[in-house]
């Protein structure tokens, strides 16, 4: 534990001095361009070694051992194609079963992926990467690293939603399904964000939010067609998160009264698009976690939808005027993300986490998978 908090800490302080907004000089590298490009790399660095650098830690890691073994024998998995092409790639290359390159690459990807897209869209980057390391995204690539990698391809290709390039959009999240076909979910739902929804239209999509109430044997057949995986298994059990409802009322609470109480007539047409485009990402996401907690692995879909959360709490504080309100819940959101975090970690040894304790190659071997045992 002590070592996860000594690095969200030292990456946290190393955002704290990039400006992601930078002033510009032709043919010039400015020295704040500089600095954001000495921490940007130092806090690459850091996560992707941390991450690379574990062995069995992840609440899926032999799983996924045991898949790539499975998927080098030319035996059936449940994995997508990309996966699988990319471990028939790096275990040819590495002429056996390098399972701990194939961890690594993940955690490359991945990780430039959030930082590229938190630079690149934040309006706060210091803010967004502090809450990427306190809600735990960070630490929760260390399990199902392909949906994390698909996460990060979701938010990064949330800039093309906002610039209306759906043909860049849409072949993007069509590369990253070949890694986790959830990713697909985004293409309709993030078009649905984008909508200008009126008054009668939101209401008739709460009329048909009612359907999830009384079609759930339907409902379970779609996903069960969709994933004949999870026929008669627990992932059919559903179940949702309370902490990401109360995430998903206070985020939409606190955007309705900066809305309210701060118009700002100047806005931009985008500026004005990012705010119900993020507005709508987590009114949705409150719909699934409320009417669709029968559906198996519902955070998958509403983490697709909240992790916009990161983008949309700056952007939100960015637009309060009045300066010293816009330090006192700055603060907030600082103090609730560091309890969230607090929270993260007493929970971070139990089953469906297991980041705790953590283990290196360095000094320790991998335990037996399924295959080694039969």
């Amino acid at each position: 534990m002590i070592l996860y908090i000594t690095v969200a800490a030292v990456t946290v302080l190393l955002a704290g001095f990039v400006n992601n907004h930078p002033a510009t000089q032709p043919y010039n590298v400015t020295r704040q361009q500089m600095c954001n490009r000495v921490c940007l790399t130092g806090i690459f660095v850091i996560l992707f070694a941390l991450s690379a650098a574990r062995i069995n830690v992840g609440n899926d890691y032999a799983k996924y051992v045991e898949f790539m073994h499975l998927v080098n024998c030319d035996s059936y998995v449940p994995t997508e194609i990309g996966f699988n092409l990319m471990v028939k790639i790096i275990y040819g290359l590495s002429g056996f079963e390098n399972f701990l390159l194939v961890f690594a690459f993940y955690a490359f990807v991945t990780v430039f992926l959030f930082l590229l897209a938190m630079y690149e869209g934040s309006d706060d980057f210091p803010l967004t990467f502090f809450l990427f390391m306190a809600l735990g995204y960070y630490f929760q690539t260390f399990s199902t690293v392909r949906y994390y990698l698909a996460l990060a391809i979701a938010l990064y290709a949330m800039k093309f939603v906002l610039r209306r390039q759906w043909g860049r959009f849409i072949v993007l999240v069509l590369f990253g399904s070949t890694f986790h076909k959830s990713l697909l979910v985004v293409i309709p739902l993030y078009i649905l964000a984008s909508l200008p929804w009126k008054k009668w239209q939101l209401a008739l999509a709460a009329l048909f939010c009612t359907t999830f109430l009384f079609l759930q044997d339907f409902y379970l057949k779609v996903v069960v067609f969709l994933y004949p995986t999870y026929e008669d298994t627990e992932y059919l059990e559903g179940g949702t998160s309370y902490i990401n409802i109360l995430r998903c009322a206070a985020v939409l609470v606190f955007a309705g009264i900066v809305k309210l109480v701060n118009k700002r007539q100047g806005d931009s047409v985008f500026q004005r698009r990012r705010f119900w485009f993020y507005f709508y990402l987590n009114l949705g996401g409150l719909v699934l976690y409320v009417f669709c907690s029968f559906l198996p692995i519902i955070s998958r879909i509403g983490y697709y939808l909240t992790v916009s959360q990161i983008l949309f709490l700056p952007m939100l504080l960015g637009q309060i005027a009045d300066r010293r309100w816009r330090k006192v819940l700055r603060l907030g959101v600082i103090l609730a993300a560091m309890l969230y975090f607090v929270m993260y970690l007493s929970r971070a040894s139990n089953d469906g986490v297991l980041i705790l304790p953590y283990k290196s190659f360095f000094f320790h071997d991998m335990v037996n998978i399924l295959s080694d045992m039969n």
